[in-house]
This record gives structure tokens, sequence and C-alpha cells, in this order.
């Protein structure tokens, strides 16, 4: 069923106070180890307003980091074509990021 964005927004920020209360933190205590203000922790779980700032800092106080990575995949290539293409065009990228290393002496 496809959800509207309140719905899910109101849902994510149920997610966040559940996460909290499982932990058994205050609100004070996850907003002070997210960095972020009480006030906006407070929205960011009653109203689930907040920035994209707020929510990687809240999901790492949470320790949910992790399910951040998964939140937009890459979407399978159409094609075998379309699959090389994009790893011939990621390769270069990962060439230049590449750390250097010294040949022992």
């Amino acid at each position: 069923m496809l959800k509207t964005a309140e719905e899910l927004r109101i849902e994510l920020a149920h997610r966040i106070r559940d996460r909290r209360l499982a932990l058994g933190w205050t609100q004070k205590d996850t907003a002070t180890r997210s960095g972020i203000a009480y006030m906006t922790w407070r929205r960011l779980e009653t109203e689930g307003n907040a920035s994209i700032s707020d929510l990687v800092r809240a999901a790492i106080a949470l320790r949910c980091e992790d399910e951040l990575e998964r939140l937009f995949p890459i979407p399978a290539a159409s094609s075998m074509d379309a699959l090389l293409a994009r790893q011939a065009k990621a390769e270069p990228a990962k060439r230049r990021r590449a750390p250097n290393r010294k040949k022992a002496p």
C-alpha cells in the first residue's frame, strides 16, 4: 500500500520515539547525545519535522546509522550493457580514490 509523505513522516517519528524508549533514554538525554536541541528533538518525535542533518544525527545517536545506507539503493541495471556501462564509469573513480602505496625498501 502506498503511503503519503505525511503518513511516512509520522510513522518515522513514532519509530524514532519507540527506539529511544526501547533504549530507556529520555528525550533530553537523547537530544544531548545526538547534538540536537531538545525542542528540535521533541518536534522530531512528535511531528516528524527535522532537517536531514538532524535525522542523520538521530540515527547515529539511536545506533541506526547502518540503516541510512540502505535508504536509497542504486536500482538494478536494466540490461547487461547498462551494467557494464555503470561498471566502466565507476572504475576511474575507484582508481582516483586508491591510496598511495609506497614500495618497501
